[in-house]
């Protein structure tokens, strides 16, 4: 990498709260931070991703929210964290007293910004940098926040998380009605108005949907 990440992290981020997941403080970048507007040429200068982990999407917030408010969910299970970003779900899970937690994400930087975040709420959170995506999984739970944005991705997610419920698993999605989000395979668990980055997103607030896979 041209840019070591923890430091990088450290100097272009804040200690902040997701305004939907107040129990929880992450490293990211503000509303007037430059860290999104910086353009292809730039990240690749820098060697920087695009940061997606810099920001509480807001399906994580709805996921993590619904986790927090139904600990039962994961008490006492080994939890998967897909696409895990930030970290946000993964630590809500271990708060709401997962016995394990494995935060799976393919873009490197994201180790570095879920072990800050892990350690700034004092959880223990383990990472890894495989593309599990039609794996066989040992967890029980399954967590994934804001994962329906690309048709091709989605393609591949939808039977893998049909074949992990059909295994007795619990396959839980955040989704603030991405485009390829396929609900006629899930259940509606819980509906939130959570406010997002308008940097990010269309709206300062997305309806925010927690389905489950049946």
């Amino acid at each position: 990498m041209k840019t070591e990440p923890r430091q990088f992290i450290l100097d272009n981020t804040a200690i902040m709260q997701p305004p939907h997941v107040p129990e929880i403080s992450l490293y990211m970048a503000d509303e007037a931070h430059d860290l999104w507007q910086k353009t292809e040429e730039e990240l690749q200068e820098i060697g920087l991703p695009p940061p997606f982990w810099a920001f509480a999407w807001a399906g994580g917030q709805g996921l993590a929210r619904y986790i927090l408010d139904h600990r039962e969910v994961v008490a006492g299970k080994h939890v998967l964290d897909f696409a895990s970003g930030s970290g946000l779900v993964a630590i809500a899970a271990m708060k709401a007293g997962a016995r394990s937690v494995l935060a799976a994400d393919i873009d490197p930087w994201t180790g570095s910004a879920i072990a800050l975040n892990a350690a700034l709420n004092d959880v223990r959170v383990v990472f890894t940098r495989e593309d599990v995506v039609g794996s066989k999984r040992s967890e029980s739970v399954i967590l994934a926040g804001d994962v329906f944005y690309d048709q091709s991705f989605a393609l591949a997610l939808v039977p893998w998380f049909e074949r992990l419920s059909a295994e007795g698993k619990t396959v839980l999605v955040g989704d603030p009605g991405r485009a390829y989000c396929p609900r006629d395979r899930m259940e509606v668990l819980a509906t939130y108005e959570v406010p997002v980055t308008r940097a990010l997103e269309d709206s300062e607030v997305k309806k925010t949907t927690v389905w489950r896979f049946v």
